[in-house]
Protein backbone atom coordinates (compact mmCIF):
# COMPACT_ATOMS: atom_id res chain seq x y z
CA UNK A 1 0.00 0.00 0.00
CA UNK A 2 1.07 3.27 -0.81
CA UNK A 3 2.50 5.60 2.09
CA UNK A 4 1.87 8.39 0.29
CA UNK A 5 -0.96 11.22 0.72
CA UNK A 6 -1.96 14.54 -0.11
CA UNK A 7 -0.92 17.70 2.25
CA UNK A 8 -4.19 17.95 4.12
CA UNK A 9 -3.22 22.28 3.95
CA UNK A 10 -3.50 21.98 0.01
CA UNK A 11 -7.28 20.59 0.38
CA UNK A 12 -10.27 23.30 -0.55
CA UNK A 13 -13.97 23.27 -0.26
CA UNK A 14 -15.53 21.09 -1.67
CA UNK A 15 -12.98 18.98 -0.22
CA UNK A 16 -14.31 15.49 -2.10
CA UNK A 17 -13.39 17.85 -5.59
CA UNK A 18 -9.72 18.54 -4.35
CA UNK A 19 -9.19 15.19 -3.25
CA UNK A 20 -10.06 14.19 -6.68
CA UNK A 21 -7.84 16.78 -8.16
CA UNK A 22 -5.04 15.86 -5.94
CA UNK A 23 -5.01 12.02 -6.46
CA UNK A 24 -5.63 12.52 -10.32
CA UNK A 25 -2.31 14.84 -10.25
CA UNK A 26 -0.11 12.66 -8.55
CA UNK A 27 -1.00 9.34 -11.00
CA UNK A 28 -0.47 12.45 -13.66
CA UNK A 29 2.88 12.80 -12.53
CA UNK A 30 3.94 9.67 -12.06
CA UNK A 31 3.84 9.80 -7.71
CA UNK A 32 1.12 7.17 -7.52
CA UNK A 33 1.70 4.23 -10.34
CA UNK A 34 -0.61 1.63 -11.72
CA UNK A 35 -1.00 -1.16 -9.78
CA UNK A 36 -0.31 0.75 -6.61
CA UNK A 37 -2.79 0.02 -3.48
CA UNK A 38 -4.48 3.37 -1.94
CA UNK A 39 -5.14 3.59 1.31
CA UNK A 40 -8.92 2.46 2.61
CA UNK A 41 -11.53 4.94 2.42
CA UNK A 42 -11.34 4.65 6.40
CA UNK A 43 -7.71 5.63 6.75
CA UNK A 44 -7.45 8.13 4.44
CA UNK A 45 -10.16 9.61 6.11
CA UNK A 46 -8.49 9.69 9.44
CA UNK A 47 -5.01 10.26 8.05
CA UNK A 48 -6.38 13.68 6.18
CA UNK A 49 -9.45 14.87 9.02
CA UNK A 50 -11.93 13.96 6.40
CA UNK A 51 -15.45 12.56 6.84
CA UNK A 52 -15.48 9.15 5.14
CA UNK A 53 -18.77 9.88 3.11
CA UNK A 54 -16.33 12.92 1.69
CA UNK A 55 -13.66 9.99 0.73
CA UNK A 56 -16.16 8.15 -0.53
CA UNK A 57 -17.27 10.37 -3.02
CA UNK A 58 -13.82 11.20 -4.14
CA UNK A 59 -13.09 7.44 -5.11
CA UNK A 60 -16.44 7.05 -6.57
CA UNK A 61 -15.44 9.66 -9.28
CA UNK A 62 -12.17 8.76 -9.74
CA UNK A 63 -13.53 4.98 -10.20
CA UNK A 64 -16.13 6.67 -12.95
CA UNK A 65 -12.99 8.39 -14.67
CA UNK A 66 -10.90 5.22 -14.50
CA UNK A 67 -8.34 6.27 -12.93
CA UNK A 68 -8.56 3.77 -10.12
CA UNK A 69 -10.17 0.56 -9.86
CA UNK A 70 -12.01 -1.47 -7.11
CA UNK A 71 -11.54 -5.01 -6.17
CA UNK A 72 -13.42 -7.11 -3.60
CA UNK A 73 -11.82 -7.79 -0.77
CA UNK A 74 -8.46 -6.84 -1.98
CA UNK A 75 -8.61 -3.05 -2.26
CA UNK A 76 -8.50 0.07 -4.56
CA UNK A 77 -6.09 0.43 -6.48
CA UNK A 78 -4.34 2.74 -9.44
CA UNK A 79 -5.40 1.83 -12.42
CA UNK A 80 -3.32 1.11 -15.31
CA UNK A 81 -3.85 3.79 -18.40
CA UNK A 82 -3.69 1.55 -21.59
CA UNK A 83 -2.98 3.97 -24.50
CA UNK A 84 -4.96 1.41 -26.74
CA UNK A 85 -8.44 2.96 -28.10
CA UNK A 86 -11.34 0.31 -27.96
CA UNK A 87 -12.52 0.99 -32.00
CA UNK A 88 -16.19 -0.06 -32.42
CA UNK A 89 -15.16 -1.11 -35.63
CA UNK A 90 -13.08 -4.06 -36.78
CA UNK A 91 -9.68 -4.00 -37.70
CA UNK A 92 -8.44 -3.36 -41.48
CA UNK A 93 -7.31 -7.04 -41.09
CA UNK A 94 -10.50 -8.44 -39.81
CA UNK A 95 -12.62 -6.59 -42.17
CA UNK A 96 -10.62 -7.87 -45.11
CA UNK A 97 -12.56 -11.24 -44.28
CA UNK A 98 -15.86 -9.89 -43.03
CA UNK A 99 -18.47 -7.55 -44.94
CA UNK A 100 -17.70 -4.34 -42.86
CA UNK A 101 -20.86 -2.65 -41.46
CA UNK A 102 -19.10 -1.38 -38.37
CA UNK A 103 -17.62 1.88 -39.80
CA UNK A 104 -19.12 5.27 -40.67
CA UNK A 105 -18.18 6.12 -44.20
CA UNK A 106 -20.20 8.27 -47.08
CA UNK A 107 -20.91 6.21 -50.17
CA UNK A 108 -18.74 6.75 -52.70
CA UNK A 109 -18.75 5.75 -56.53
CA UNK A 110 -17.37 6.70 -59.82
CA UNK A 111 -19.00 10.60 -59.59
CA UNK A 112 -16.69 10.96 -56.59
CA UNK A 113 -13.55 9.19 -58.36
CA UNK A 114 -14.43 11.62 -61.91
CA UNK A 115 -14.08 14.64 -59.41
CA UNK A 116 -11.10 13.83 -57.87
CA UNK A 117 -8.79 13.50 -61.17
CA UNK A 118 -10.43 16.30 -62.58
CA UNK A 119 -9.60 18.08 -59.65
CA UNK A 120 -5.80 16.89 -59.47
CA UNK A 121 -5.12 17.46 -63.34
CA UNK A 122 -6.39 20.91 -62.74
CA UNK A 123 -3.64 21.81 -59.74
CA UNK A 124 -1.39 20.35 -61.62
CA UNK A 125 -1.60 22.53 -64.29
CA UNK A 126 -1.76 25.40 -61.78
CA UNK A 127 -0.81 24.23 -58.59
CA UNK A 128 -0.71 27.06 -56.11
CA UNK A 129 2.21 27.71 -54.41
CA UNK A 130 0.96 27.79 -50.76
CA UNK A 131 0.40 24.18 -52.08
CA UNK A 132 3.90 23.29 -51.44
CA UNK A 133 5.14 25.99 -49.40
CA UNK A 134 2.92 27.08 -46.86
CA UNK A 135 3.40 26.87 -42.98
CA UNK A 136 1.30 29.18 -41.78
CA UNK A 137 -1.89 28.60 -39.29
CA UNK A 138 -4.96 29.82 -40.98
CA UNK A 139 -7.53 31.20 -38.73
CA UNK A 140 -9.29 34.51 -38.80
CA UNK A 141 -12.70 36.08 -38.17
CA UNK A 142 -15.18 34.94 -40.97
CA UNK A 143 -13.24 32.29 -42.61
CA UNK A 144 -11.93 32.09 -46.81
CA UNK A 145 -14.86 32.10 -48.92
CA UNK A 146 -15.54 28.50 -49.58
CA UNK A 147 -15.44 27.88 -45.13
CA UNK A 148 -18.34 30.66 -45.37
CA UNK A 149 -20.25 29.08 -48.38
CA UNK A 150 -20.01 25.58 -46.54
CA UNK A 151 -20.71 26.58 -43.12
CA UNK A 152 -23.50 28.61 -44.72
CA UNK A 153 -24.92 24.96 -45.88
CA UNK A 154 -24.61 23.81 -42.57
CA UNK A 155 -26.93 26.82 -40.89
CA UNK A 156 -24.18 29.16 -39.63
CA UNK A 157 -23.85 32.57 -39.56
CA UNK A 158 -19.85 33.79 -38.73
CA UNK A 159 -20.45 37.05 -37.46
CA UNK A 160 -18.36 37.73 -34.14
CA UNK A 161 -16.86 34.09 -34.65
CA UNK A 162 -13.68 32.82 -36.29
CA UNK A 163 -12.96 30.28 -38.46
CA UNK A 164 -9.88 27.50 -38.23
CA UNK A 165 -9.50 25.11 -40.68
CA UNK A 166 -8.56 21.33 -39.27
CA UNK A 167 -7.81 18.42 -40.57
CA UNK A 168 -10.83 16.87 -40.19
CA UNK A 169 -13.31 16.33 -36.92
CA UNK A 170 -10.74 14.38 -35.13
CA UNK A 171 -8.37 17.34 -34.73
CA UNK A 172 -11.17 19.98 -34.47
CA UNK A 173 -12.70 17.93 -31.70
CA UNK A 174 -9.57 17.81 -29.99
CA UNK A 175 -8.49 21.65 -30.18
CA UNK A 176 -11.96 21.85 -29.31
CA UNK A 177 -11.53 20.52 -25.75
CA UNK A 178 -8.04 21.84 -25.40
CA UNK A 179 -9.15 24.98 -25.65
CA UNK A 180 -12.41 24.69 -23.43
CA UNK A 181 -11.36 23.34 -20.91
CA UNK A 182 -7.65 22.18 -18.82
CA UNK A 183 -6.58 19.56 -16.90
CA UNK A 184 -8.95 18.45 -13.79
CA UNK A 185 -12.19 20.27 -15.30
CA UNK A 186 -15.20 18.06 -15.95
CA UNK A 187 -17.21 17.39 -18.84
CA UNK A 188 -20.68 16.66 -19.39
CA UNK A 189 -21.55 14.71 -22.88
CA UNK A 190 -24.75 12.62 -23.98
CA UNK A 191 -24.45 9.09 -22.18
CA UNK A 192 -24.03 7.54 -25.33
CA UNK A 193 -21.96 9.05 -27.99
CA UNK A 194 -18.47 9.49 -29.63
CA UNK A 195 -16.02 6.40 -29.01
CA UNK A 196 -13.21 8.56 -28.86
CA UNK A 197 -14.26 11.00 -26.67
CA UNK A 198 -13.62 8.92 -23.58
CA UNK A 199 -9.99 7.93 -23.98
CA UNK A 200 -9.30 11.99 -25.85
CA UNK A 201 -10.11 13.28 -22.18
CA UNK A 202 -8.56 10.69 -20.57
CA UNK A 203 -5.32 11.86 -22.46
CA UNK A 204 -6.13 15.49 -21.55
CA UNK A 205 -6.90 15.04 -18.13
CA UNK A 206 -10.59 15.77 -18.14
CA UNK A 207 -12.93 14.12 -16.12
CA UNK A 208 -16.12 12.81 -18.18
CA UNK A 209 -19.35 12.40 -17.27
CA UNK A 210 -22.83 10.98 -19.00
CA UNK A 211 -26.03 12.86 -18.85
CA UNK A 212 -28.99 10.97 -19.48
CA UNK A 213 -30.55 11.37 -23.02
CA UNK A 214 -33.98 11.00 -24.28
CA UNK A 215 -35.36 10.93 -27.69
CA UNK A 216 -34.98 14.25 -27.75
CA UNK A 217 -30.82 14.19 -26.88
CA UNK A 218 -29.25 15.28 -23.60
CA UNK A 219 -32.51 15.75 -20.79
CA UNK A 220 -31.75 20.01 -19.76
CA UNK A 221 -32.66 18.36 -16.22
CA UNK A 222 -29.92 16.04 -15.73
CA UNK A 223 -27.53 18.45 -17.06
CA UNK A 224 -28.95 20.84 -14.60
CA UNK A 225 -28.53 17.91 -11.66
CA UNK A 226 -24.96 17.42 -12.29
CA UNK A 227 -24.10 21.42 -12.82
CA UNK A 228 -25.45 22.14 -9.47
CA UNK A 229 -24.11 19.17 -7.66
CA UNK A 230 -20.24 20.06 -9.50
CA UNK A 231 -19.00 22.72 -11.32
CA UNK A 232 -18.97 21.46 -14.59
CA UNK A 233 -16.67 22.97 -17.30
CA UNK A 234 -17.95 22.22 -20.91
CA UNK A 235 -20.82 20.29 -22.35
CA UNK A 236 -19.92 18.07 -25.85
CA UNK A 237 -23.26 18.17 -27.65
CA UNK A 238 -23.83 15.82 -30.88
CA UNK A 239 -27.32 17.64 -31.86
CA UNK A 240 -27.89 16.03 -35.32
CA UNK A 241 -28.63 12.14 -36.10
CA UNK A 242 -24.74 11.33 -35.77
CA UNK A 243 -25.16 10.12 -32.33
CA UNK A 244 -25.71 6.08 -32.16
CA UNK A 245 -29.17 6.56 -31.19
CA UNK A 246 -30.15 8.46 -34.58
CA UNK A 247 -31.56 11.42 -32.74
CA UNK A 248 -31.81 14.99 -33.33
CA UNK A 249 -32.12 17.71 -31.08
CA UNK A 250 -35.15 19.66 -31.67
CA UNK A 251 -35.12 23.69 -31.52
CA UNK A 252 -37.00 24.12 -28.23
CA UNK A 253 -34.66 21.16 -26.62
CA UNK A 254 -31.76 23.53 -27.50
CA UNK A 255 -32.64 26.40 -26.24
CA UNK A 256 -33.42 24.80 -22.85
CA UNK A 257 -29.59 23.21 -22.89
CA UNK A 258 -28.50 26.60 -23.94
CA UNK A 259 -30.57 28.33 -20.99
CA UNK A 260 -28.69 25.84 -18.57
CA UNK A 261 -25.62 26.75 -20.07
CA UNK A 262 -26.14 30.44 -19.47
CA UNK A 263 -27.24 29.52 -16.20
CA UNK A 264 -23.94 27.72 -14.87
CA UNK A 265 -21.89 29.70 -17.46
CA UNK A 266 -20.81 26.49 -19.38
CA UNK A 267 -19.43 26.40 -22.92
CA UNK A 268 -20.75 24.45 -25.45
CA UNK A 269 -18.48 22.16 -28.01
CA UNK A 270 -21.01 21.24 -31.17
CA UNK A 271 -19.96 18.22 -33.02
CA UNK A 272 -21.46 18.26 -36.44
CA UNK A 273 -19.34 16.15 -38.03
CA UNK A 274 -21.95 15.22 -40.97
CA UNK A 275 -22.08 19.01 -41.81
CA UNK A 276 -25.28 19.79 -43.79
CA UNK A 277 -26.52 15.66 -44.36
CA UNK A 278 -29.96 16.13 -43.01
CA UNK A 279 -32.31 18.03 -44.62
CA UNK A 280 -33.33 21.21 -42.80
CA UNK A 281 -32.44 20.04 -39.35
CA UNK A 282 -33.01 22.32 -36.43
CA UNK A 283 -30.72 25.81 -36.04
CA UNK A 284 -26.98 24.87 -35.08
CA UNK A 285 -26.42 25.45 -31.24
CA UNK A 286 -23.75 28.13 -32.36
CA UNK A 287 -25.84 29.94 -34.43
CA UNK A 288 -28.35 30.27 -31.41
CA UNK A 289 -25.63 30.94 -28.56
CA UNK A 290 -21.96 31.73 -31.30
CA UNK A 291 -20.82 33.58 -27.53
CA UNK A 292 -20.03 30.47 -26.04
CA UNK A 293 -20.42 27.18 -28.57
CA UNK A 294 -17.35 26.00 -30.47
CA UNK A 295 -18.68 24.13 -33.42
CA UNK A 296 -17.02 21.74 -35.45
CA UNK A 297 -17.97 20.05 -38.95
CA UNK A 298 -16.29 18.49 -41.98
CA UNK A 299 -16.36 16.88 -45.25
CA UNK A 300 -15.43 13.89 -44.47
CA UNK A 301 -18.26 12.08 -44.07
CA UNK A 302 -20.85 13.54 -46.52
CA UNK A 303 -18.45 13.95 -49.29
CA UNK A 304 -15.34 11.43 -49.07
CA UNK A 305 -13.95 9.56 -46.46
CA UNK A 306 -10.47 10.25 -47.59
CA UNK A 307 -11.24 14.16 -47.65
CA UNK A 308 -9.87 15.27 -44.05
CA UNK A 309 -11.24 18.84 -44.32
CA UNK A 310 -12.77 20.08 -41.06
CA UNK A 311 -13.77 23.76 -39.55
CA UNK A 312 -13.61 24.85 -36.05
CA UNK A 313 -15.40 27.92 -35.49
CA UNK A 314 -15.09 29.47 -32.33
CA UNK A 315 -16.46 33.08 -30.62
CA UNK A 316 -13.75 35.53 -31.31
CA UNK A 317 -12.39 35.81 -28.25
CA UNK A 318 -11.27 32.36 -28.52
CA UNK A 319 -9.21 32.65 -31.58
CA UNK A 320 -5.95 32.78 -30.41
CA UNK A 321 -6.63 29.96 -28.02
CA UNK A 322 -7.79 27.65 -30.26
CA UNK A 323 -4.85 29.13 -33.10
CA UNK A 324 -2.51 28.31 -30.20
CA UNK A 325 -3.91 24.91 -29.63
CA UNK A 326 -4.09 23.76 -33.22
CA UNK A 327 -0.13 24.91 -33.93
CA UNK A 328 0.96 22.70 -30.99
CA UNK A 329 -1.29 19.58 -31.91
CA UNK A 330 -1.29 19.45 -36.20
CA UNK A 331 0.65 23.04 -36.75
CA UNK A 332 -1.32 23.44 -39.72
CA UNK A 333 -4.47 22.42 -41.93
CA UNK A 334 -3.18 19.90 -44.27
CA UNK A 335 -3.15 22.80 -47.75
CA UNK A 336 -3.74 19.95 -50.80
CA UNK A 337 -6.86 18.95 -49.22
CA UNK A 338 -8.31 22.37 -48.15
CA UNK A 339 -7.18 23.59 -51.87
CA UNK A 340 -9.48 20.50 -53.30
CA UNK A 341 -12.21 21.18 -50.64
CA UNK A 342 -12.07 25.21 -51.56
CA UNK A 343 -12.28 24.30 -55.26
CA UNK A 344 -15.28 21.95 -54.76
CA UNK A 345 -17.06 24.66 -52.79
CA UNK A 346 -16.50 27.14 -55.33
CA UNK A 347 -17.13 25.32 -58.10
CA UNK A 348 -20.24 23.95 -57.12
CA UNK A 349 -18.84 19.68 -56.93
CA UNK A 350 -19.57 19.68 -53.47
CA UNK A 351 -22.99 20.73 -53.92
CA UNK A 352 -23.42 17.69 -56.44
CA UNK A 353 -22.13 15.31 -54.53
CA UNK A 354 -23.76 16.14 -51.28
CA UNK A 355 -27.12 15.93 -53.26
CA UNK A 356 -25.65 12.70 -54.13
CA UNK A 357 -24.97 11.71 -51.28
CA UNK A 358 -28.36 12.31 -49.53
CA UNK A 359 -30.17 10.49 -52.40
CA UNK A 360 -27.66 7.14 -51.75
CA UNK A 361 -28.31 7.28 -48.24
CA UNK A 362 -32.39 7.70 -47.97
CA UNK A 363 -32.05 4.79 -50.43
CA UNK A 364 -30.16 2.83 -48.33
CA UNK A 365 -32.15 3.49 -45.36
CA UNK A 366 -35.42 2.61 -46.80
CA UNK A 367 -34.31 -0.83 -48.11
CA UNK A 368 -32.95 -1.39 -44.53
CA UNK A 369 -36.38 -0.42 -42.79
CA UNK A 370 -38.55 -2.50 -45.93
CA UNK A 371 -35.50 -6.00 -44.67
CA UNK A 372 -36.43 -5.16 -41.09
CA UNK A 373 -39.96 -4.86 -41.62
CA UNK A 374 -41.16 -5.13 -37.97
CA UNK A 375 -38.60 -4.79 -35.90
CA UNK A 376 -37.53 -1.54 -34.08
CA UNK A 377 -35.21 0.52 -35.96
CA UNK A 378 -34.07 3.50 -36.21
CA UNK A 379 -32.39 6.08 -38.25
CA UNK A 380 -32.30 9.61 -38.96
CA UNK A 381 -32.34 11.76 -42.42
CA UNK A 382 -29.97 11.05 -45.00
CA UNK A 383 -28.26 9.11 -41.79
CA UNK A 384 -24.99 6.99 -42.40
CA UNK A 385 -26.22 4.27 -39.88
CA UNK A 386 -29.32 2.48 -38.55
CA UNK A 387 -29.35 1.57 -34.91
CA UNK A 388 -31.28 -2.03 -33.81
CA UNK A 389 -31.93 -1.54 -29.87
CA UNK A 390 -30.98 -4.46 -27.97
CA UNK A 391 -33.34 -5.51 -24.59
CA UNK A 392 -30.27 -5.54 -22.45
CA UNK A 393 -25.91 -5.99 -22.75
CA UNK A 394 -26.31 -9.94 -23.44
CA UNK A 395 -28.75 -9.59 -26.19
CA UNK A 396 -26.23 -7.19 -27.93
CA UNK A 397 -23.01 -9.32 -27.56
CA UNK A 398 -25.06 -12.49 -28.80
CA UNK A 399 -26.56 -10.96 -31.89
CA UNK A 400 -23.33 -8.93 -32.73
CA UNK A 401 -21.87 -12.42 -32.29
CA UNK A 402 -24.50 -14.37 -34.46
CA UNK A 403 -24.35 -11.83 -37.24
CA UNK A 404 -20.63 -11.82 -36.93
CA UNK A 405 -20.83 -15.51 -37.57
CA UNK A 406 -22.66 -14.67 -41.19
CA UNK A 407 -19.41 -12.95 -42.62
CA UNK A 408 -20.84 -9.05 -41.39
CA UNK A 409 -18.98 -7.06 -38.58
CA UNK A 410 -21.05 -4.22 -36.86
CA UNK A 411 -20.52 -2.18 -34.09
CA UNK A 412 -21.67 -2.88 -30.47
CA UNK A 413 -23.97 -0.07 -28.72
CA UNK A 414 -21.25 -0.80 -25.52
CA UNK A 415 -18.25 1.22 -27.62
CA UNK A 416 -20.09 4.28 -27.54
CA UNK A 417 -21.65 4.18 -23.55
CA UNK A 418 -20.15 7.36 -21.85
CA UNK A 419 -20.52 5.76 -18.42
CA UNK A 420 -22.60 2.57 -17.49
CA UNK A 421 -22.85 0.12 -21.12
CA UNK A 422 -26.11 -1.01 -20.40
CA UNK A 423 -28.27 2.12 -19.93
CA UNK A 424 -28.78 2.06 -24.46
CA UNK A 425 -27.75 -1.62 -25.64
CA UNK A 426 -28.30 -1.72 -29.46
CA UNK A 427 -26.35 -2.39 -32.59
CA UNK A 428 -24.71 0.26 -34.83
CA UNK A 429 -25.30 -0.39 -38.64
CA UNK A 430 -22.99 1.39 -40.78
CA UNK A 431 -24.61 1.85 -44.45
CA UNK A 432 -22.64 4.11 -46.81
CA UNK A 433 -19.14 1.68 -47.11
CA UNK A 434 -20.46 -0.83 -49.63
CA UNK A 435 -22.02 -0.66 -52.53
CA UNK A 436 -25.28 -0.91 -52.75
CA UNK A 437 -25.09 -4.65 -53.72
CA UNK A 438 -23.14 -5.57 -51.07
CA UNK A 439 -24.93 -2.96 -48.80
CA UNK A 440 -28.27 -5.26 -49.94
CA UNK A 441 -26.28 -8.53 -49.28
CA UNK A 442 -25.03 -7.46 -45.42
CA UNK A 443 -28.78 -6.49 -44.67
CA UNK A 444 -30.26 -9.29 -45.81
CA UNK A 445 -27.44 -11.03 -43.92
CA UNK A 446 -27.82 -9.57 -40.95
CA UNK A 447 -31.77 -9.63 -40.79
CA UNK A 448 -31.33 -13.61 -41.34
CA UNK A 449 -29.03 -13.82 -38.41
CA UNK A 450 -31.07 -12.18 -36.24
CA UNK A 451 -34.43 -14.31 -37.38
CA UNK A 452 -32.35 -17.18 -36.95
CA UNK A 453 -30.81 -16.13 -33.44
CA UNK A 454 -34.08 -15.44 -31.73
CA UNK A 455 -35.32 -18.61 -32.91
CA UNK A 456 -32.93 -20.25 -30.51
Amino acid sequence: MTKWRPDPATLTRPAYRSLVQAIETAIQNGVLKPGEQLPTQRQMAFDLSLSVQTVSRAYDKLTETGRIIGEVGRGTFVRAASDDISTPFVSRKAAGRLLDMSILKPVMDHAHEEAMQKTLRAMARSLPRVVMGGARNDVGTGGSSAARRWLALCGLDLTGMAVLPTNGSTSAMTVALMTATQPGDLIVSEEIGHHTLRPLARFLGLRLQGATVDDGGICPEALDHLCRREPVKAVYLIPNGANPLCFTMTQHRRAAVIEVARRHDLLIIENQAWGPLQDAPPPPIAALAPERVLYFTSLTKCLLSGLRVGYLVVPDHLSASAANRHMVTSWMATQLMTQIADRWIEDGTADALLTRQQLALRDRADFAANVFRGRDMRTSPNGLHIWLPCHDTQEETLQAQAIREVGVAVANGASFAIGPPDRHPGLRIAIGGQSFPEFARGIRMIDAALRHNNKH
